[in-house]
């Protein structure tokens, strides 16, 4: 596996992105290669002073970076040598040494752009979507799409309900996943026109156990194991979660603290234990799923614990062989969607 980290992207770059890169190669075989994307001056001082020489490391020099709050579209257009498309590029079927996958903890829209304009679409997908994973009171739950597509059409959504399947069966081994399309209400008649869309296009999809709407509330009890929504809803409870779970956590251990200093020590461990099945950094990035090749996206506020991760489920990503089963399963199902008339 050749894999392509963009070292610049996210709050703590570059040092933390390298540092979970360095602790990742033991992760690695002796035939896999990390490629470090971004300044190379910065990347060889820090290799340096951490004594880190392996001949899996090797690095794409990239002048640019594209800021967490910049226009996404513009800056990839206008910042050609950034590290977010320097490593898009890489990506690319077109690279004369082509990456299996990509990584970056940097601008979410600015990734999801760079590797649509230059690693292109899979057959059929019309959308690419992201795929978050996250812990819940009964297993892991797959969101899609947590931010790349804030106003998609109905076959989008549907198709993220295809995508999510594939994803959760081949890379989390769910062997039925239950497919549900996140709601105001878990009545049939609820929600807007196009909700009611996707409704019918994931009803009709032969062989997927779609079990219908779900609510917010029914989010964190493990009702299904992968949930549809747009963009803008699924980035919303995904930063929701993060924050509900880091106050929560915080302010139990505070309460415990004040009121029986002696019982919270012994209860620390376990809190700890607790909390980091519960935590992001632990499942590092999120596929971008739709993308003709690897493309993983880590939250910005990564931590070197989440490259490590990221890395670690992008080999895995790979090795399940993921977007040949989408291009399988979305040849077998697109008979589906072809009623549907959306606007053009």
């Amino acid at each position: 596996m050749r894999l392509a980290v963009d070292v610049m992207g996210g709050d703590y770059a570059p040092d933390a992105i390298l540092k979970g890169c360095i602790d990742a190669l033991p992760l690695l075989d002796s035939t896999d290669e990390l490629v470090l994307v971004g300044n190379k001056r910065d990347i060889d001082e820090i290799l340096s002073e951490r004594a880190v020489s392996d001949a899996r490391i090797s690095i794409e020099h990239a002048s640019e970076v594209i800021g967490m709050d910049e226009s996404p579209v513009e800056a990839v257009r206008n910042k050609k040598d950034s590290s977010i498309v320097r490593m898009a590029l890489l990506g690319s079927r077109k690279a004369e040494r082509m990456c299996d996958v990509v990584l970056s903890a940097g601008n979410t829209g600015a990734c999801v752009s760079a590797a649509t304009m230059h690693m292109r679409r899979l057959p059929g997908v019309h959308r690419p979507g992201i795929a978050v994973t996250m812990p819940s009171f009964g297993g892991a739950v797959v969101l899609c799409d947590a931010g790349a597509n804030p106003e998609p059409r109905a076959t989008h959504l549907w198709q993220y309900g295809v995508m999510a399947e594939v994803y959760a069966k081949k890379a989390l081994g769910i062997e039925n996943p239950r497919v549900a399309q996140m709601n105001i209400g878990s009545e049939e008649g609820k929600g807007t026109d196009m909700v009611q869309q996707v409704h019918a296009l994931l009803k009709a999809t032969p062989g997927m156990n779609y079990i219908g709407f779900i609510e917010g509330r029914d989010f964190f009890d493990g009702a299904a194991d992968v949930v549809v929504t747009d963009g803008f809803v699924g980035n919303t409870v995904l930063k929701l979660a993060e924050g509900l779970a880091r106050s929560l956590f915080h302010n139990l251990a505070q309460e415990f603290f004040t009121r029986d200093p002696d019982l919270a020590m012994k209860m620390e461990p376990l809190f700890k234990e607790v909390y980091a099945s519960k935590d992001y950094h632990e499942y590092g990035g999120a596929p971008l799923l739709g993308v003709n090749g690897g493309c993983m996206i880590a939250h910005g506020s990564s931590e070197a614990r989440t490259i490590k991760s990221a890395i670690k489920n992008s080999k895995a990503y790979i090795n399940a062989a993921v977007n040949d089963a989408i291009v399988q399963r979305l040849a077998e199902v697109e008979h589906v969607a072809h009623h549907l008339r959306e606007p053009a």
